[in-house]
């Protein structure tokens, strides 16, 4: 059967358009078919976004969440199986490998920084993990598989969704980056803004060898300050002189205002203190003239009903005048503005060698490592039986179980 006239002229029409095209450097007809439209959420980005190294996230997942308000942290909150959340657009799908414990924890089980949260609410501070999933725009400046820490409510969780401006690049997902979100910078931030640190000052430090004490230590001591640390045993001692710090007390087996006295009888310039009660009353007694007092905390009394352990004030604003001293409170979130750059200047000196992290995994605890989120709780208590030598923290995934999904 012949071609019909009208197939072979469209035939040699089309060949003819085919090679002018391909003269042009247009090898195939996309350029000419009508284009559709893409979705505003390209999801075709999903299966990268979502699958990390041919991992699979699960449909649900464990979360440590407040169901009612209470300084006993154990009363207030418990594990819950929850499906694990989606990032928005500018958020990170994090998984946790590590979560960072503070003494705050109870403060917001307590419902005492915010009275009108009622419970449930999810706890947690402070964690440390690999980027699972995100947004499109978060997209922009994060991958799937980067390494990032923050500092946001929620941290409790296997998976945490974090806005994206909150979350902070990190080499690795090592715990020690973990001990700068809060503990590092309360630490830096506090002494760099109100501790006025000059070379030859006197710097006495209160819970020296805990989370954030080791960190005002260091930052003293590279002041040129003289720095004195209080602790609970000699290993804490020891600890404490290995980071630079001139003269550990502890108090356990000596007489701390009768050292103080008799060692120090000008006083102390500047006081970093975070127990509260009896300590605070030590510390006020104990300034130089023109001393200056920074309360980052009171942890003595946080496990009670409201939050304040006993103080006998009433004779401060005399012991104030005549030293012409000063008290001054800092509470982190006010100090935001400066955060990045504290973290940034502690993660060089922590890079560089000049700035210890100590970490406790709870290695010693008396149930033994701090794995799973179920551990949250014993780590709490470890951290308020005071054994805990550095910061706290808990392994929620460990490396062994993200290994065996890949």
């Amino acid at each position: 059967m012949s071609t019909p006239l009208w197939a072979k002229s469209t035939r040699r029409a089309f060949l003819f358009s085919f090679s002018r095209l391909k003269r042009r450097g247009i090898d195939s007809l996309s350029g000419l078919l009508p284009v559709p439209k893409r979705p505003i959420i390209d999801m075709s980005y999903s299966a990268h976004f979502i699958d990390f190294k041919g991992s699979s996230i699960p449909s649900t997942m464990k979360k440590v969440v407040v169901n009612k308000l209470s300084p006993n942290f154990r009363e207030a909150a418990s594990v819950q199986t929850v499906p694990v959340p989606t990032p928005a657009d500018a958020d990170l799908l994090v998984r946790n490998r590590f979560v960072g414990i503070n003494a705050s924890d109870i403060n917001y089980s307590a419902g005492r920084y915010d009275p009108t949260v009622r419970p449930p609410f999810d706890a947690g501070f402070e964690g440390i993990g690999e980027v699972v999933g995100l947004g499109l725009s978060a997209s922009s400046r994060y991958t799937v598989g980067d390494s990032v820490a923050y500092f946001s409510n929620g941290a409790f969780a296997e998976y945490t969704v974090v806005p994206a401006k909150k979350s902070v690049p990190v080499p690795s997902v090592k715990p020690e980056f973990l001990t700068l979100l809060v503990s590092g910078a309360t630490a830096y931030i506090a002494l760099k803004r109100l501790g006025d640190l000059v070379e030859g000052k006197t710097v006495l430090v209160t819970a020296a060898a805990g989370g954030t004490g080791q960190f005002a230590v260091q930052i003293a001591q590279q002041a040129g300050c003289h720095v004195i640390g209080t602790c609970s045993s000699d290993e804490k001692a020891g600890f404490l002189k290995s980071i630079g710090c001139h003269r550990p007390i502890n108090y356990k087996v000596e007489d701390l205002a009768k050292t103080l006295k008799t060692e120090y009888p000008k006083g102390i310039d500047v006081v970093y203190e975070s127990v509260g009660g009896s300590t605070l009353e030590l510390a006020i007694n104990s300034l130089a003239n023109k001393g200056q007092l920074i309360i980052i905390g009171f942890i003595s009394g946080y496990q009670s009903a409201s939050g304040i352990p006993q103080f006998r004030g009433a004779t401060v604003p005399v012991k104030l005048l005549q030293k012409s001293a000063s008290i001054r409170g800092f509470f982190l979130p006010h100090f935001i503005s400066d955060y990045r750059e504290a973290l940034t200047s502690m993660m060089q000196m922590f890079a560089t060698g000049k700035l210890v992290c100590e970490v406790d995994y709870g290695d010693l605890a008396q149930e033994g490592r701090f794995v799973g989120l179920e551990s949250v709780f014993r780590a709490v208590d470890y951290m308020y039986a005071g054994k805990n030598l550095g910061k706290v923290v808990v392994e929620v995934t460990p490396q062994s179980n993200i290994n065996s999904k890949l």
